[in-house]
């Protein structure tokens, strides 16, 4: 039994040094070269002030993006629900999970290296023929037999189709890992940007109130100038209806904002009615400065494609196990046991038998499968380099496209905050000239109007802005290469993910 299993191992051994492995190699597609942001260099964005809101956003080209990037608008409170989801999320937690199952799925294939070892103990009660000669049991005709051993196994991995299928499964839980970080990318932008909507929101809120109350201020005015015979009833109904015409904005804007603060709660793990934190715009500190990855970096930092260059891994290495499976092979097999008739004499040396073999098998045949299966592969591998290449363009047109809002939201900040101002100053005219008598109600409604629906699209104006911030650092890949987004500790990351040992 102890040759056998040396003589087994050495055969082990020797073929899988000997072993190679097949199929092309898993690099991606070179784009670095071909890639921008925009035709022109990136400026800085308008601005009139020295700081807040209406002041210019200055990008920093080739800095770095922080793990904790929402901690530039200054609010622990949105800090602290941030790192709360991180810790709560449902939706986040379920793809750790499933991470370390695609994890597992690879320490699986692994098991293929190793040679497969299983007992077998196996007790009969025989009859033989009075015709037969040669009973096989001490010449008797009604015997026991205890049958104890081992089934050994062995494939050598020759054309490294077990290492290209490990290789796959590693590449498949690399996909889940940075679905992983893309799922907490989202989750964290998405409760970045639902607090910022709700003081925005608030925001509108406070500027509808305000123009209520001064409307209603106004009603009572020209209510009582008309029991002076100043007024008319038609001046009273075009007032009233500017009132309704505010109060009716007022509910659309309150189920936004009670919506807003669900989705928060829900998005750090708690139902819709958890005690929130109240936000508003002047609770945060407007960054100054961005952020600018260059186009090349940006590879390596959006999960979306870090997750294409995983798929082309896996397309690959299928490839491989696809050619593989066309090659020859050898299967080695050891069957080292005892057969007794009695229990007692288990162990007993002049009771054991053992069996080795190898066998070598050739597909010849199989209806042309084989063949097609690694047709299909390739087509894959080409779909993966082409998916990969799409996916860089579309995370290069994201940056564009949210450099390309953060110019035109600035600007059209500042042309917000210019209307706001002189509605404001025409209202103000207005006023002073009705209560002089110098211009009609009329004059006064209109300039009402125009200077509430200007507040409206300035607080608008200002939380887009906020908004693209939040985009900016999404689209760069949110820092998630300096976070522990996983779940789990480093050690058992480097355990699950890298070691293949089977325990």
């Amino acid at each position: 039994m102890k040759r056998a299993s040396r003589l087994m191992l050495a055969l082990c051994a020797t073929v899988s040094v000997a072993g190679c492995a097949v199929g092309p190699d898993s690099t991606p597609p070179k784009m670095a070269d071909k890639l921008g942001y925009q035709a022109q260099s990136v400026r800085d964005t308008a601005g009139a002030a020295a700081t807040g809101l209406n002041a210019p956003q200055h990008f920093v080209q080739g800095h770095d993006v922080s793990g904790t990037w929402w901690e530039i608008f200054g609010n622990a409170q949105l800090n602290a629900l941030v790192l709360q989801a991180l810790d709560n999320n449902q939706t986040l937690l379920g793809m750790q999970d499933a991470l370390k199952a695609a994890w597992e799925q690879r320490r699986v294939e692994g098991a293929s290296l190793y040679p497969s070892v299983s007992g077998q103990m196996m007790v009969t009660r025989n009859k033989t023929s009075y015709a037969l000669s040669n009973v096989p049991f001490a010449n008797q005709w009604l015997y026991n037999l205890h049958t104890l051993q081992l089934n050994v196994g062995y494939v050598p991995d020759l054309w490294g189709g077990n290492r290209r299928a490990i290789q796959a499964a590693g590449a498949d839980a690399d996909v889940q890992r940075f679905q992983v970080e893309a799922t907490a990318l989202t989750m964290i932008t998405n409760l970045v940007e639902s607090v910022l909507q709700e003081a925005a929101i608030r925001a509108q809120i406070d500027a509808t109130t305000t123009q209520i109350e001064t409307q209603r201020h106004t009603l009572g005015i020209i209510t009582a100038q008309n029991r002076l015979g100043d007024t008319s009833q038609q001046d009273i109904a075009a007032q009233t209806a500017s009132v309704a015409q505010l109060e009716a904005s007022l509910p659309p804007l309150q189920q936004q904002l009670e919506q807003t603060r669900h989705q928060i709660a829900v998005l750090v793990g708690q139902s819709p009615d958890a005690a929130l934190p109240v936000f508003t715009l002047d609770q945060f500190t407007f960054p100054a400065q961005l952020p600018l990855t260059l186009p090349s970096e940006l590879l390596n930092q959006r999960p979306d494609i870090r997750a294409a260059q995983a798929q082309i891994d896996g397309a690959a290495a299928r490839v491989g196990v696809a050619i593989a499976n066309r090659l020859p092979n050898v299967q080695l097999s050891a069957l080292p046991g005892q057969v007794v008739g009695k229990f007692t004499e288990f162990f007993t040396p002049s009771f054991s038998n053992w069996f080795i073999g190898a066998t070598l098998t050739q597909p010849i045949f199989q209806g042309g499968s084989l063949l097609h299966a690694e047709r299909e592969a390739r087509d894959n591998l080409l779909q993966a380099n082409e998916l990969y290449k799409a996916t860089v363009l579309s995370a290069v047109q994201n940056v564009a496209d949210t450099l390309s809002a953060l110019q035109a939201d600035a600007s059209a900040l500042q042309a917000n905050q210019k209307n706001f101002d002189a509605a404001t100053k025409s209202l103000k005219i207005a006023q002073a000239q009705l209560r002089l008598g110098d211009v009609s109600l009329s004059t006064l409604l209109q300039a009402q109007q125009a200077q509430a629906q200007a507040r409206v699209a300035l607080v608008q104006a200002q939380g887009a802005r906020f908004s693209d911030s939040v985009a900016l650092f999404q689209a760069l890949g949110g820092g998630w290469w300096h976070r522990n987004d996983l779940g789990m500790s480093p050690q058992e990351q480097k355990k699950l993910g890298k070691s293949l040992v089977p325990w």
